[in-house]
């Protein structure tokens, strides 16, 4: 829960305010676009990335003609997850990455953060994915 939140359900609790004032004031909370990261190397003139997309266009016809893939992911359920990560038990943590070392992913689950997620939608923009398909095309982006 954000401090604005927080100050009108206070105001509420403590009488200053009316069920209804307190009800308009978190509708009027809920309108405003969350505030922009001003993080280091988050551009301040871009907004908040809404959707993690994933999309891949196949011109090559197969069994049933040219592949499309086209993946919309909120990044709301993304920043939900790297939350949720922080109540992953400690022992089930050291099994994660130890399984993800075997695997040859050298990534520590402790240190998702969701500052971390923010940081890394900035990089998207410098992605690049190899296909070994020549009509293959494949992007990766945020909007």
């Amino acid at each position: 829960m954000n401090d604005d939140r927080r100050s009108i359900l206070d105001m509420l609790a403590a009488g200053k305010i009316t069920a209804d004032e307190a009800e308009r004031l978190l509708s009027a909370l809920d309108r405003t676009p969350p505030p922009i990261s001003l993080e280091p190397g988050y551009p301040s003139n871009r907004a908040r990335a809404k959707y993690l997309r994933i999309s891949v266009d196949t011109d090559e016809e197969g069994d049933g003609g040219p592949t499309k893939v086209n993946i919309r992911v909120p990044m709301q359920l993304l920043r939900a997850g790297v939350r949720l990560s922080s109540l992953i038990p400690p022992k089930a943590r050291d099994e994660i990455n130890a399984a993800m070392a075997r695997d040859g992913i050298p990534f520590d689950i402790n240190q998702l953060k969701p500052e971390n997620l923010e940081e890394l939608v900035d990089h998207l923009s410098d992605l690049s994915v190899d296909v070994d398909q020549e009509k293959t095309k494949v992007r990766i982006f945020c909007e």
